[in-house]
């Protein structure tokens, strides 16, 4: 059983929902990303979500661009998160890390010449957001010889046929984008996501976590009631740019912990 698969375990024993921060590896500094990493984890974090910069983040919005482009700036590559996961797993052998990007960097590097580095480095799932399902096959066969999940988005307009493809494919858990646009939109609608996730669970058995949208325990806690798990970004990644270096885990770390808290007592 894949990490991934006993957290999510774990967490039905307890009655209680994941928690998966993302943010971007290289922003505000490479330095700064792996206390951070273990601040998330201290602070309630189940899974985390690490970005890979990448220079076209077409599904992201301003806040996550902005978080590419100081990682870039900062010279960060894909072999340097990958080299972090591994820095990560010399004290943390528990919580699942799932790289989150795009798919030019992986297919720069070949599918089997990543599966093979994410798997020594420790790395538990892929979500690729600009790979859809049916180009997967080739991408998804390396990931699951090597026990790494690879992670699927789904969106509001998603056809059903493309959601029971997903099902079929996808390992881990599959991330639900609750609205119309990019990272960081505001006016989550809680019924329609609602709405919608039956119709998912009929073709798709893994947990569903549900982002984009979620910016306070509020949110988080009504997400929680209806989903597997809460997928919250661009907040954090916006309190890290205000916070920079110096702030950033202290700060991050306090807003994660709320969020977690107030997901506890739904």
């Amino acid at each position: 059983m894949s990490r991934i698969d006993q957290r999510f375990a774990q967490l039905r024993a307890q009655g209680r929902k994941a928690l998966i921060p993302f943010v971007t590896a290289g922003d505000p500094d490479l330095a700064t990303t792996l206390p951070l990493m273990h601040g998330l984890v201290a602070a309630g974090a189940d899974v985390l979500e690490l970005g890979v910069p990448f220079s076209d983040p077409m599904a992201d919005g301003p806040v996550i661009q902005r978080a590419s482009e100081r990682a870039l700036a900062n010279g960060v590559t894909l072999n340097d998160v990958l080299q972090l996961v591994k820095q990560f797993r010399q004290t943390d052998q528990i919580t699942p890390v799932v790289l989150m990007g795009y798919a030019n960097p992986v297919e720069a590097m070949g599918y089997d010449r990543f599966a093979d580095a994410a798997v020594e480095a420790g790395v538990d799932g892929l979500l690729t957001v600009d790979i859809p399902p049916e180009e997967a096959d080739d991408l998804v066969a390396s990931l699951k010889r090597r026990n790494i999940a690879p992670i699927f988005l789904l969106a509001p307009t998603t056809p059903e046929a493309r959601i029971a493809k997903v099902g079929e494919m996808a390992a881990g858990y599959v991330y639900y984008v609750s609205l119309r646009g990019v990272t960081g939109a505001a006016n989550l609608d809680m019924s329609e996501v609602a709405a919608r996730l039956p119709l998912i669970r009929q073709h798709v058995k893994l947990p569903i976590g549900v982002g984009f949208g979620i910016r306070d325990g509020a949110t988080a806690r009504a997400v929680g009631e209806i989903a597997d798990a809460v997928v919250i970004g661009s907040r954090l990644v916006q309190e890290i740019e205000a916070a920079g270096s110096a702030g950033a885990v202290t700060r991050v770390s306090a807003l994660v912990q709320d969020i977690r808290s107030a997901m506890d007592k739904a």
